[in-house]
């Protein structure tokens, strides 16, 4: 009984107490309060919390954290990157080994879809779309005057899907309409692979997708059986793609128990990761081709092999990008690209070129700053501001940006003019090219190879039909300088049409029948050379006077940065 009536007042003083104590709390602790606020998470959040409750106009939240994010990870690093729902997928589809479309590979002239090639046994041959046909029209839509990225989305989309495409074909002002079932197109990054003579094959791979390492094995499977006894690995313009694809193709070419790279970052602890000696070309001789646009995957092959004295690099300094990305999905679909870890070739250099935070584009610059500083033209021109290491034989290398080749190969400006920079800037060798393919495409499909090509091409005068196509588009003509650039106009003209008439294969054949970096690979691999030696004073001494001879043949360079193999191709789409 008494009990009960106490149970008010017991009631009553612990609401009392708990009033105190709150409001003592509250008093003492409210600047904490506002400091939490004001940190971190919470302080991002309170700002649009504010934006929204207060600001003077309507605010298009979703819109405004969209603009923010990349500018959030902008401050961090330049390869930490948020990705867009929109682009998420048209990002990741590069590197996948396939996507749904009517497959067929065009590029935009003059405002139109032009189809220069169809990928065989696709959708749209077997509805009977050929090369050099102009599409424009999907589902009634006009493609005409779109830009390559709205065309990707009309013409691809969800397997078993049909577009009806209007299509204009070379010589005819009707239209006909083909109706095309999409289906899944593979995505080659092994885009070349042949013999390039008796013994020595030859790959060009674009890229590291998921599956480069299968489309490798296969290529040089069909290479042993053409009697492949060396081999020139071409990574010059491949930008990388998957770590663990770089990891898998160099165990291939390692001994067991050799270290290809190693991760390490403040939230995750050293990873190695070593060959298995399961590798089927351990001993095959291996040059591999590097350049100023080779990041990455590319970096951790080619910093594997030359670690380990495996083979020689051959080409110019390679990009500088030593971050490792992990991704993380939004429930929206976008996509954030997050540096983790940094990634270290065996001998436990870093070769992340130096970036300040939140100069991403000053950074991506830097090839130009290379190319202002003569490096591109001469070897002694490279910075070499990281730390030594060495390989295992106990040659020099550097960390702190990117992979320095065993054997450098400057560019070769002697042949370029101001009316050859004028004609390639403006696009007009590129339009003559596609022109020329589009008025003589029966002619030149009956063609058996790129010998039987180039050989009817130079038969063509086409020099100087492209004088009078650049007169007829506003470039003056300059005989002189026409003749001086002759090698590079023909080199490309040609290329071009061989590119849009052919494949990518029957392209870089061409090309690499005069490109110096191939010849030398060629050599050292036909002298036994490929294999790195320990050095010795000799040698050093040797190398000093090589690279002086270098520095006085190639002489003072123009102000102009030519690239044959990726410089008229861009322009290509695939859908």
């Amino acid at each position: 009984m008494n009990k009960h009536r106490l149970t008010p007042l017991l009631m009553a003083i612990s609401l009392v107490v708990g009033i105190v104590i709150g409001t003592f709390y509250a008093s003492h602790y409210s600047g904490n309060r506002l400091n939490i606020i004001n940190t971190g998470t919470n302080k991002l959040n309170y700002l649009l919390q504010l934006i929204d409750n207060h600001y003077v106009d309507t605010v298009d939240m979703a819109s405004l954290v969209e603009d923010a994010m990349p500018q959030i990870l902008s401050e961090l690093d330049p390869h930490s990157k948020y990705i867009s729902a929109k682009d998420a997928e048209e990002a990741a589809e590069e590197l996948k080994g396939s996507f749904s479309g009517i497959g067929v590979s065009f590029s935009m002239e003059k405002d139109t879809v032009n189809v220069m090639s169809v990928i065989h046994g696709g959708p749209a041959e077997k509805v009977g779309i050929l090369a050099g046909d102009r599409i424009v029209t999907a589902d009634k839509i006009s493609l005409v005057g779109m830009e390559s990225n709205e065309v990707m989305k009309h013409l691809k989309g969800e397997k078993g899907t049909d577009v009806k495409l209007g299509i204009r074909r070379h010589g005819s002002k009707q239209i006909k309409y083909f109706t095309v079932t999409r289906g899944d197109i593979p995505v080659i990054s092994v885009d070349a692979s042949y013999m390039i003579n008796e013994k020595t094959g030859y790959l060009h791979i674009k890229n590291f997708g998921e599956q480069t390492y299968a489309e490798m094995l296969v290529a040089l499977a069909n290479l042993n059986i053409n009697g492949m006894k060396n081999l020139i690995l071409d990574l010059r313009g491949n930008q990388g793609g998957y770590m663990h694809i770089a990891i898998q193709m160099a165990n291939e070419f390692l001994s067991k128990n050799q270290l290809i790279v190693y991760t390490q970052g403040r939230k995750s602890p050293r990873e190695e990761f070593r060959s298995d000696g399961r590798g089927t070309f351990q001993k095959l001789p291996i040059v591999v081709l590097v350049d100023e646009i080779s990041a990455s995957a590319s970096e951790i092959f080619a910093g594997a092999i030359q670690d380990n004295d495996r083979g020689t690099i051959i080409g110019r300094r390679s990009f500088g990008k030593g971050l490792v990305q992990q991704p993380w999905a939004l429930h929206d679909g976008s996509m954030i690209r997050l540096t983790i870890a940094r990634y270290y070739t065996p001998s436990g250099r870093c070769i992340q070129k130096p970036y300040e935070k939140g100069r991403g584009e000053e950074y991506l610059n830097e090839l130009i700053a290379r190319y202002e500083r003569g490096e591109y033209f001469y070897q002694d021109s490279i910075r070499q501001d990281g730390e030594k290491y060495y390989t295992n034989l106990g040659r020099v290398v550097y960390g702190g940006g990117g992979i320095t080749p065993d054997i450098f190969i400057p560019e070769d400006t002697t042949a370029l003019t101001s009316y050859y920079k004028e004609a390639a800037y403006t696009g007009l060798i590129r339009q003559f090219a596609f022109a020329y393919t589009d008025e003589n495409r029966t002619r030149l499909n009956a063609l058996p190879n790129v010998e039987a090509m180039e050989k009817f091409l130079r038969k063509e005068n086409l020099l100087e039909r492209f004088a009078r196509f650049g007169e007829e588009h506003d470039l003056k003509r300059r005989n002189l300088m026409l003749q001086k650039s002759r090698t590079l106009f023909e080199r490309n003209i040609y290329g071009l049409i061989i590119y849009n008439a052919k494949e990518m294969q029957d392209y870089l054949e061409f090309l690499n029948e005069s490109d110096p970096t191939v010849q030398r690979a060629i050599q050292v691999l036909t002298d036994g050379l490929s294999y790195p030696k320990a050095p010795d004073a000799e040698e050093e001494e040797t190398a000093k006077k090589e690279l002086s001879l270098t520095k006085q043949e190639y002489g003072s360079h123009t102000e102009f940065y030519h690239r044959s193999h990726t410089f008229e191709t861009r322009h290509l789409c695939v859908a």
